[in-house]
């Protein structure tokens, strides 16, 4: 069977690819589905100019949407709107009642992402002798930058 997203780049335990690597056009690009995301689902949307998704909720899982490119709002069933300008963050717990729309003149790109059954816990670990986070070779204040370093 031929691969649906020959331009993503695997190795092993992970994928990588760009939001035109998962499809074209407007609508869902599959993330989850393209990159092999088992955890949680994930999907970036690219809408155009002054449409909107229509009001949505969810039987179990919480969404999480960032926007990335765009200017957008959220409404929810209580009638609330809420800008959400490039950059921004809405959560949403799964019963409740939202709609996105683009408000921007432009098209706009946000990533949503559902899950259930909480948080796991700060997990990540470095290899022995390397740091989880350090600035570039020789910058002033180089060094760790993920609150390790001691003071």
């Amino acid at each position: 069977m031929e691969d649906p997203y020959p331009q993503v780049r695997r190795g092993d335990g992970y994928a990588v690819a760009g939001l035109d690597d998962l499809g074209d056009g407007y609508g869902f690009r599959k993330v989850r589905k393209g990159l092999d995301v088992a955890a949680f689902g994930v999907n970036a949307i690219v809408m155009p100019a002054g449409y909107a998704s229509g009001f949505h909720y969810h039987d179990e899982q919480d969404e999480l949407y960032f926007v990335h490119r765009g200017t957008m709002e959220i409404e929810f069933g209580d009638g609330s709107i809420h800008p959400l300008p490039e950059g921004a963050f809405a959560h949403v717990q799964a019963r409740t009642l939202r709609r996105l729309r683009n408000v921007g003149h432009t098209d706009a790109v946000y990533v949503c992402a559902g899950g259930k059954d909480g948080y796991v816990g700060r997990d990540g670990r470095a290899p022995e002798g390397e740091q989880r986070v350090s600035g570039p070779p020789g910058a002033a204040g180089g060094g760790p930058i993920d609150g390790s370093a001691a003071s």
